[in-house]
């Protein structure tokens, strides 16, 4: 369903669920409930973080997966899947040239090049041991090609392609392979992620943080306490396992460790 403008999409989809919206309840009646929008006025991210969207020139969408078939212990499958689809979706607009360098950027981003295209932020509702819902709100920057926020290194596909793309098609586009992605089994939804992974391969510098409920920025040459390390395996639960220059394995939840990027 599409909607002009909302606060956050994932916020609205929050409060139909819980009856508080009854012009856009119409929304809940279909399979995979989605709603769409123009402009959010309170756009969020991972951890604290906004998300700047010029209006009418990138798709946030939001979707809902009731009752998924996910086992508590390995929630992270549900970022998974959002971030496959956001990935196979983008990918159908690039040229053979620039689809090597479109990689998923745990837990969830994604990226061109250094450049990030997409953000991805999943809600899971709890019932005892029992995922009730899944909600995943997805920003795609399709048609911006100025920020005036503080986000450190934003691309859109016009600036990759060069022409304008028509954000009603990468919607549709991305239900479609959100249903493709759906059917696949765990084991090749795990195996698309890491053939994916941003910085899959070599060594590369991280920095630790402290955990907080701070926005999480990319971290810089500049910072302090880095370390090389590479990727050595994302665990069911959504933990990163990096092994270091010594050898040693580290393992990290997404607000502990930052990219430098």
């Amino acid at each position: 369903m599409y909607i002009d403008q909302t606060d956050s999409t994932n916020s609205l989809m929050q409060r139909l669920l819980r009856g508080e919206e009854q012009e856009f309840a119409a929304c809940l009646n279909a399979d995979i409930p989605v709603l769409y929008t123009s402009w959010q006025t309170a756009g969020r991210g991972q951890t604290g973080n906004g998300w700047e969207a010029e209006r009418g020139r990138n798709l946030l969408l939001t979707y809902l997966l009731r009752n998924p078939k996910v086992d508590i212990r390995e929630q992270f499958m549900l970022n998974i899947i959002a971030a496959i689809t956001t990935h196979r979706t983008i990918s159908e607009w690039l040229t053979i040239e620039h689809r090597p360098m479109l990689t998923i950027k745990w837990p969830n981003d994604i990226y061109i090049g250094n450049r990030k295209i997409a953000g991805i932020l999943v809600e899971n509702s709890l019932s005892g041991t029992h995922i009730q819902h899944s909600i995943a709100g997805v920003g795609i920057n399709v048609n911006q090609e100025r920020w005036v926020g503080n986000a450190p290194n934003p691309v859109s596909l016009k600036q990759i392609t060069g022409t304008e793309t028509d954000i009603h098609r990468v919607m549709q586009m991305f239900m479609q392979m959100l249903c493709f992605t759906m059917k696949w089994n765990a084991d090749d939804c795990r195996d698309y992620y890491l053939q994916h992974l941003y910085r899959r391969e070599g060594y590369h510098p991280f920095v630790e943080r402290e955990v907080s409920t701070a926005p999480t920025m990319i971290a810089t040459e500049a910072d302090t306490g880095q370390f090389m390390a590479r990727i050595e395996d994302i665990l069911p639960t959504g933990e990163i396992v990096l092994c270091d220059t010594q050898g040693n394995r580290r393992t990290y939840h997404f607000k502990q460790i930052r990219f430098v990027v």
